[in-house]
């Protein structure tokens, strides 16, 4: 466990010094977190193992861990970071409209992103892909037999593009059920107002473990169904 953290620390500091000169390139950014002395950073709502505030308030996970790592690349102090939870429509406007000067929140590397919307991107910071979580009762064991199922999704998600074509080359149909804030899409899927629960795979286990009344009632489906490396982007 320790030669784990070893090695996420060391990722962090190389992201960190990666990330570190794109703000550079658009100076007014570096410059305005210099002279507010702190650094905000955009962050997911609510993922399990990548930014989550703990019982006391403090932001823990893989993103916020490389939010801490610029920080103390550019300001010398690791402590010196906002926090600002975005939902998956949120963020890119957050980021180009200087709400945010850095978005560190599960967002997956694409050309429109990088070139459409002006945003440069670090090296991938970790790498999924489209995964499906379902009730147990239904007595589905696979992704074939999700024929005609609701599928509890985030909007403007690379996750909600993948599903569509999933289910498109496989000749069947799903009726979405698309809702952004991460906690309320959650609790919808909990609740049965939807049959699966779709997003990166490496997000599925956290809600399975802390947000089902009974874990066991639960299974993610075998399968990772695209291929999403994310990092940290920048304007």
């Amino acid at each position: 466990m320790k030669s784990l953290k070893l090695t996420a620390v060391a990722a962090a500091l190389v992201i960190a010094q990666q990330a570190a000169p794109a703000l550079a390139a658009d100076g007014p950014t570096l410059k305005t977190v210099k002279e507010r002395g702190q650094l905000i950073c955009g962050v997911h709502q609510g993922r399990y193992g990548f930014a989550v505030a703990d019982s006391k308030g403090k932001w823990v996970g893989l993103d916020v861990d490389f939010c801490r790592a610029v920080a103390a690349a550019v300001l010398g102090d690791s402590e010196k970071v906002k926090y600002i939870p975005l939902g998956s429509v949120q963020r890119f406007p957050a980021l180009q409209s200087g709400e945010v000067d850095m978005l560190s929140r599960t967002t997956t590397v694409t050309l429109t992103r990088d070139v459409a919307l002006g945003f440069n991107f670090g090296p991938p910071t970790f790498y999924t892909g489209t995964g499906f979580m379902v009730r147990k009762d239904i007595k589905v064991t696979k992704v074939d037999q999700l024929d005609g199922a609701s599928v509890c999704v985030f909007p403007g998600s690379t996750t909600e593009k993948n599903i569509s074509g999933l289910f498109k080359s496989k000749g069947m149909k799903f009726t979405p059920v698309v809702i952004e804030n991460s906690k309320e899409l959650v609790g919808a899927y909990m609740s049965g107002r939807c049959d699966v629960l779709a997003m990166d795979q490496a997000g599925l286990p956290g809600h399975q473990r802390y947000d089902a009344k009974n874990p066991d009632d639960h299974v993610i489906l075998d399968g990772v169904f695209s291929k999403e490396p994310l990092a940290v982007g920048v304007r």
